[in-house]
């Protein structure tokens, strides 16, 4: 590790290190299904604590507004239980080898990406904070297709690193938003797979397009690239499957490019496009969807912003935060 970084690793980043280290090793010692039972109830005791509670709320009701009290409450407190489920996978992540990966995976759409990559641009695939979405990269790479996934750093450099190691072992190499508008356009002339995890807020940089019906600023990345580079783009997922056991559907489907010749506008369209895939995705399966992020923070020009609007501020940005306006 570089001196520079060692230098910049607060005492409290070291000890939030070593307690993330200590509960990967306690989780990853335990078989599977107590692993994945200790994360549903852990995500159970923050619920009952109501961390970030308030923020899915405001969410859940601005994207169901139909919906009863009842239900938003049942899929919220589903919601936090499926969140340490998958916190508990992750800690386990880093034991498996890429067949431990295919074996708790079931593809759908395998082909229609072969046949996309048999084109020769490389191919990019866009999913959402929905599922386990390190696991469909791992999923991908673990097939034996080169992926890139673009990352966020993490605030503290220890957890990124070992995160990142995971990912490489598992053959998920890393672009960091920083790096993405020229490490994607290399990925892509290779012919290789670029995942980009696309439903964060992109603030005053996105394009605004509806998300459950509401304005959502989105980021252009994915569908400039793919504009740019006449590279293939899937919407993608991958949902946990019920029923016993730690196993996931990773599902991809093509979505057409449009090209009418205005760029702009066919941005805002493949944009538009991409989020109605990942809202149908999260309709299927609602609590596997993150609702704990600031997805509608930013408004449209003339309305007021979530600071004064009265929707709940959620913390934990990583250190990369200001650099979301890269995509």
């Amino acid at each position: 590790m570089a001196e520079a970084d060692k230098r910049r690793h607060a005492p409290r980043h070291r000890v939030e290190y070593a307690l993330a280290r200590t509960l990967e090793g306690a989780v990853a010692s335990l078989p599977e299904g107590m692993a994945d039972a200790f994360g549903r109830r852990l995500g159970a005791a923050v619920h009952r604590l109501g961390i970030r509670r308030s923020t899915v709320e405001a969410n859940l009701r601005l994207a169901f507004p139909d919906a009863t009290d009842a239900w938003r409450d049942d899929v919220t407190r589903r919601a936090y239980e499926h969140l340490g489920r998958e916190a508990a996978a992750m800690l386990r992540l880093a034991t498996l080898n890429p067949q431990a990966v295919i074996d708790r995976t079931v593809t759908r759409g395998w082909d229609e990406m072969e046949g996309a990559l048999a084109e020769g641009k490389g191919c990019i695939l866009v999913t959402g904070h929905y599922g386990n979405w390190e696991i469909a990269a791992a999923a991908v790479a673990s097939r034996g297709v080169p992926i890139s996934a673009i990352v966020r750093r993490q605030g503290n450099l220890l957890v990124d690193q070992r995160l990142d190691d995971t990912r490489r072992r598992l053959g998920v190499e890393t672009i960091t938003q920083r790096d993405a508008p020229r490490a994607v356009p290399r990925a892509l002339r290779k012919n290789g797979v670029v995942g980009i995890v696309a439903d964060q807020d992109a603030r005053k940089a996105g394009i605004f397009v509806p998300f459950f019906g509401v304005p959502a600023s989105t980021h252009r990345g994915p569908a400039l690239f793919a504009l740019r580079f006449d590279a293939p783009v899937f919407a993608c997922v991958a949902r946990r499957l019920p029923g016993p056991g730690v196993r996931y559907e990773v599902s991809g489907t093509r979505v057409p490019v449009p090209r009418t010749g205005d760029l702009e506008a066919d941005i805002a369209t493949l944009t538009a496009e991409l989020a109605a895939r990942l809202e149908a995705s999260v309709r299927e399966a609602p609590e596997q969807y993150f609702w704990f992020h600031r997805r509608w923070k930013s408004k449209p020009r003339g309305e007021p912003d979530a600071e004064t609007s009265g929707i709940p501020m959620a913390g934990g940005a990583g250190e990369d935060d200001a650099e979301q306006d890269d995509l």
